[in-house]
């Protein structure tokens, strides 16, 4: 009876997974048309475990499931033209500057105590 769980989870997750978590419904503004796009990814599982505990309880069974989505861009079409737009994640950017300062930092702080240590 556990596994039909798990099963009716992992049918719920494949119908979860279609073309229009990642095209979202065409816009159209005059002779424009814009389709967004993002990424998704999902995953799940499931376990089940058999005998009896230290309380004296059955097995035992789970099982759960994850999604996410984030922008990616869109699809302009015009004038028989597709152009694709990315989405632009300023949090990375931000992060991948800090990350960046840091290493010059400790790399400046490195060359400057050998530099003392050569005095």
């Amino acid at each position: 009876m556990a596994g039909m769980d798990i099963m009716a989870l992992v049918e719920q997750s494949k119908d979860a997974a279609t073309v229009k978590r990642v095209f979202g419904e065409p816009i159209q503004h005059g002779d424009v048309v814009v389709i967004p796009v993002a990424r998704v990814a999902q995953g799940g599982g499931g376990g089940q475990s058999q005998g009896k505990g230290e309380k004296g309880e059955e097995g035992a069974n789970g099982g759960g499931f994850g999604f996410g989505a984030t922008p990616a861009g869109v699809f302009v079409l015009k004038d028989g033209d597709a152009l694709w737009r990315p989405a632009i994640d300023v949090n990375r950017i931000v992060v991948g500057g800090q990350i960046v300062v840091v290493v010059l930092l400790l790399t400046l702080r490195t060359i400057l105590k050998k530099r003392r240590r050569k005095r």
